[in-house]
């Protein structure tokens, strides 16, 4: 009897930590949720949820080491809105930065290296200097924004970032949750997007926004980590 207790214990314990966990396999076009993995590439997490902890890992890019994977290219119209699903709520508490690369060519089979990436939306924390600490992005299934109206034409990865913070008072206790989207920009401008920066490379994992306590004392104020969000 005891060692079914046990069982049925560990069980529900492991089965608490997966549901607690998530992955971002789909894109919201035009309103419309993409099947997963079709547009996104098949992240290494995509049985297990597991996030990345390591900021300097390969897998911090898009996280698809062990798949190898590519995607379907989708096109979405520069100016409209495009969104990233998540398969179940974002469960813990934290914050999301979308970054973009532009291919040189065909985004299929491009692995994204190099200072290609800029930071086209994110999802801070709000704080009221000391009281309180909420995160908009918990609980959501989805994030979505609009694609600034002059982003250049051309095939880029759409890299979605859910940095987990529960757990981050110690050097790699944030758990980044991520995926690597590809679309082919139509009807853009010619802005020139950045600051433009190196996925790894982006991060120590010691900056005030990813190394922090968010239950006590409470922050008087939060600093989204990565760079400034391109807006066009």
């Amino acid at each position: 009897m005891f060692e079914k207790r046990f069982l049925c214990t560990v069980l529900l314990s492991l089965a608490s930590l997966v549901t607690s966990h998530y992955t971002f396999p789909s894109l919201i076009i035009n309103g419309q949720v993409t099947p997963a993995w079709a547009n996104v590439r098949q992240t290494n997490n995509f049985n297990t949820q597991a996030p990345v902890t390591d900021v300097n890992s390969p897998d911090f890019r898009c996280y698809t080491s062990q798949t190898g994977a590519s995607a379907t290219t989708v096109s979405v119209a520069a100016g409209s809105q495009i969104g990233i699903q998540s398969n179940g709520n974002i469960y813990h508490a934290g914050v999301v930065n979308v970054y973009m690369a532009k291919a040189p060519s065909n985004v299929t089979g491009w692995d994204g290296s190099g200072s290609v990436w800029f930071k086209v939306h994110q999802v801070s924390a709000v704080t009221d200097g000391g009281k309180t600490i909420t995160f908009p992005a918990q609980n959501a299934v989805g994030i979505s924004f609009t694609l600034p109206k002059n982003l250049p034409n051309g095939q880029y990865l759409l890299r979605m970032e859910a940095i987990a913070l529960h757990s981050a008072s110690g050097y790699q206790g944030a758990q980044f949750y991520i995926s690597c989207g590809q679309v082919q920009v139509t009807g853009g401008g010619s802005g020139t997007p950045g600051p433009l920066v190196a996925i790894p490379g982006v991060y120590t994992g010691r900056e005030p926004g990813i190394m922090i306590n968010i239950y006590y004392p409470v922050p008087v104020t939060y600093t989204q980590p990565g760079p400034a969000v391109w807006s066009g």
